[in-house]
């Protein structure tokens, strides 16, 4: 029987991590990079199922799970979350089925912006996107730092962190800010963020002002928004100084490479770059300089 593409169940998310975890591992391993993806909870791919469920596909042989492509839209921007092929599948034109409907999902969405972050080193995965009309913007370097080492270069944050609860959340205070970085609110995803215990949000101020937002997960921190790119430097400081007060061992961020400021800080505070990746997409748009994603599936 030929492959066929279906929208995903809630019951197929188990399988299609398995198979994102593979597909990464296979690539990153060959690369020279070791291992790198893990199995971790489908919280936001069943949030965006129910949200949106045309925007999440698998590839299905004879009820047996080959593929998955998982895209969202927030107002005008598609984001290509997701699309992997399991490895002993990736020449059987499996990826091509899967982005014709990624692309019909940005369509029907009337979506003028279309994105997605790659691996800098999957060429393979490139040629393909490049064909759709997605080109290289922008480098986005995964940054981290074991936590002792953090600590001894920590100095007093410029900026101070205010905790952002759903309870206390105003939504309308940080669509301002997104639209600034990004050119889109993105307030279902705040709202998604808001209610995963395992996060924490944070206001960021300058005295009296509300100037970015940020959330942390596990010694991990992103997406952060600042409304200006010259308080990037600070906002991210501030929020490792945060991170740092915790008991994981390492902390971590994606830094696109247009934020100097966040660079510096990075490398400043001791973080080394781990691994590149690269965001693609069909027009430039947002302010890069203004915005650390959350990760590859997030932005």
């Amino acid at each position: 029987m030929a492959v066929v593409c279906r929208p995903a169940r809630m019951d197929d998310l188990a399988r299609a991590d398995e198979i994102v975890v593979a597909s990464i591992n296979e690539l990153t391993e060959r690369r020279g990079f070791g291992k790198m993806a893990s199995s971790c909870p489908q919280n936001f791919q069943a949030f965006s199922l129910t949200d949106d469920p045309e925007g999440l596909w698998v590839a299905d042989d004879d009820g047996e799970l080959v593929g998955f492509a998982w895209s969202w839209v927030c107002g005008e921007l598609w984001f290509l979350a997701q699309l992997f092929v399991a490895p002993d599948r990736q020449s059987d034109g499996i990826g091509n089925q899967l982005i014709s409907k990624m692309f019909a999902h940005a369509e029907k969405r009337g979506a003028s912006v279309k994105a997605l972050i790659t691996f800098t080193f999957n060429n393979v995965s490139q040629g393909l996107y490049i064909r759709h009309g997605l080109f290289p913007r922008c480098p986005i370097y995964m940054v981290s730092v074991p936590r002792d080492r953090l600590a001894s270069r920590l100095a007093e944050p410029r900026l101070r962190l205010e905790s952002l609860t759903a309870k206390t959340a105003g939504l309308d205070e940080l669509a301002p800010i997104d639209i600034s970085a990004l050119g889109v609110s993105r307030e279902k995803h705040h709202r998604y963020l808001l209610g995963d215990s395992q996060t924490s949000g944070f206001t960021i101020h300058a005295g009296s002002e509300c100037v970015g937002y940020v959330y942390i997960s596990d010694g991990h921190i992103g997406p952060l928004a600042v409304c200006r790119p010259d308080l990037m430097g600070s906002a991210f400081a501030a929020a490792l100084s945060f991170a740092a007060q915790s008991d994981v061992p390492t902390i971590s961020a994606f830094v696109p490479g247009a934020s100097e400021s966040a660079l510096k800080a990075a490398t400043d505070h001791g973080m080394r770059l781990t691994f590149p990746m690269l965001l693609m997409s069909n027009r430039q748009f947002g302010d890069w300089g203004s915005y650390l994603p959350r990760n590859p599936g997030f932005m």
